[in-house]
């Protein structure tokens, strides 16, 4: 189990930051705008719940990319508190951490995670080239306390989720204005993203998850769209439904972006009608 997230924070973010800096490497500016996307509830590059093919940041060839977030869900029942940065390199490789905490609202106290994610453009542009950006990634997710999770019947207290996603602009594509379309496809054994545990008593085997991500670019920095997210529904105790939300995105430049986006999470531990809003804030370096 991660014992610190400070720790951890530092580690995965902060010390290839300060090395980044020592070095000397080239200063991340060179993408256009918005096209690092941002940075989802999980820490990787993406919309609001759905990882994209994107990598963080806005550097190139031979830049390093520094990103750090904070993000709030508040929906009926349920706050969810994101704080995350990454790293990424040559527009190519992303290192990603996000700190989790669900605080129960109608039921008193909270639950916590960790999630290292890790992520590789394989081939593709997003803007380019006819070939979507095509990119794999895994996220390492760990959670503090396993009480609660056991007693509804999840098997472990940590786990991993693999998933390849592929994302693409089209040009001129509705009414003169660009469409950002993607597609992934997740291997997960997460229970509510992996903040109610892993698997179950009944089933263990990894569940291939369908998600996409829609948004319409009205100007260069100023984006609505929506995320959808299948979700595995493995626990006996209460239902788990599919996430989406709708969103507005504004990359003010290249070292601000905010999003706000109306949130349908569903059933979560049997509170139905999760619904609410999502609010989250990046910067970039």
């Amino acid at each position: 189990m991660i014992k610190s997230s400070v720790d951890h924070f530092i580690r995965v973010v902060f010390f290839p930051l300060f090395l980044t800096m020592v070095c000397g490497f080239g200063h991340a500016d060179s993408r256009i705008v918005a096209t690092g996307g941002a940075s989802n509830i999980e820490g990787s590059a993406g919309g609001g719940v759905v990882p994209w093919a994107v990598i963080n940041g806005y550097g190139s060839s031979d830049e390093w990319a520094v990103t750090g977030m904070a993000t709030g869900v508040f929906v009926d029942d349920f706050t969810l508190k994101v704080i995350g940065a990454s790293v990424s390199y040559d527009n190519r490789v992303e290192l990603s951490f996000a700190r989790q905490r669900l605080k129960l609202d109608s039921l008193g106290g909270d639950l916590q995670q960790d999630i290292i994610g890790l992520k590789y453009k394989v081939v593709g542009e997003l803007l380019y080239t006819t070939m979507p950006q095509i990119s794999v990634g895994v996220q390492y997710k760990d959670v503090d306390d396993f009480s609660l999770p056991s007693a509804v019947g999840a098997r472990d207290d940590s786990g991993v989720d693999y998933y390849v996603a592929a994302t693409k602009v089209f040009f001129d594509a509705l009414w003169g204005r660009n469409v950002l379309v993607n597609g992934t496809v997740r291997a997960t054994k997460a229970n509510q993203g992996g903040l109610l545990g892993f698997g179950s008593e009944r089933n263990n085997r990894y569940r291939y998850m369908k998600e996409a991500s829609v948004a319409v670019l009205l100007t260069d920095n100023l984006a609505v769209g929506m995320d959808y997210r299948e979700k595995p529904d493995e626990l006996d105790f209460a239902g788990e439904d599919d996430w989406q939300d709708f969103f507005i995105g504004w990359f003010v430049n290249k070292n601000l972006s905010v999003v706000l986006a109306y949130a349908d999470l569903g059933s979560i531990a049997g509170f139905d009608d999760q619904k609410g809003w999502y609010l989250s804030i990046e910067g970039a370096l």
